[in-house]
């Protein structure tokens, strides 16, 4: 099944459902905020994991105590696909398991 890049009223509907998702310079972005340094650090490791599970990785970036990933789809010219909103739902799941805000 080949990969389609989204429409802009496919990624509005689609970021309905993912509160604190958003577009930023063709990318689904998101921030957290986490306890500390270690549980942002659990978070990262665990968000590498499902990276590595799904073929599709974002750009993660830790900080002190704060996460954040950037991601599109490079195969389609880096535009939004279902692939980054398949990622983002993984990664609000593993979020909530961490406290994360």
């Amino acid at each position: 099944m080949a990969v389609e890049p989204l429409t802009e009223r496919e990624i509005e509907d689609r970021l309905s459902g993912l509160p604190g998702w958003r577009v930023a310079e063709d990318r689904l972005t998101r921030s957290y905020r986490l306890a500390s340094h270690a549980v942002a650090a659990a978070l990262v490791a665990d968000v590498a994991r499902v990276q590595d599970e799904l073929d599709h990785h974002s750009d993660l970036t830790l900080g002190y105590r704060t996460v954040a990933l950037s991601v599109n789809t490079h195969s389609v010219g880096g535009r939004i696909t279902e692939l980054d909103f398949a990622l983002a739902r993984r990664v609000e799941e593993l979020a909530a398991g961490h406290a994360a805000s």
